[in-house]
């Protein structure tokens, strides 16, 4: 890692489009100790009554963990896997976009440890679902 921290969330959003096709999340922030991405809501991602679907919601702490490992390692790295990944689901979620922001709990060189706070819209402060994972780092 080094002091001038290069990656933005623009470089991250253009590897991902390459990279990952059907990604439909975008990433608004990163650093070395966290990241901000946001889905915006559509037919698919919701449930009867104009709920936000768990899967949808998973989905996006997935990602915007895996963009945390990014800003850790300054740099996309593809092949970081999801190792374990738990989510808990506090209120129901609806809105026009889902936010999600992930906090590095530790990182070392074969792993990355984060925890994800969801929210919908961005003046809505209220948590409505929490996750902790890790992410894999390839060997080498």
């Amino acid at each position: 890692m080094t002091s001038d921290h290069p990656i933005t969330a623009t470089t991250i959003n253009a590897a991902i489009s390459e990279l990952w096709i059907a990604g439909s999340d975008d990433c608004v922030e990163v650093s070395p100790t966290h990241a901000i991405a946001r889905r915006q809501i559509d037919q698919s991602t919701l449930r009867p009554g104009a709920f936000v679907s768990g899967p949808a919601q998973f989905s996006l702490a997935d990602a915007v963990l895996w963009y945390l490992v990014f800003g850790v390692l300054d740099r996309v790295e593809p092949m970081a896997l999801t190792s374990e990944l738990s989510i808990r689901f506090l209120r129901p979620a609806q809105g026009t976009a889902i936010w999600a922001r992930a906090d590095l709990e530790k990182a070392g060189r074969t792993s990355v440890v984060g925890t994800v706070r969801l929210w919908m819209d961005e003046a809505d402060d209220r948590t409505v679902s929490t996750a902790q994972g890790t992410y894999a780092l390839p060997r080498g």
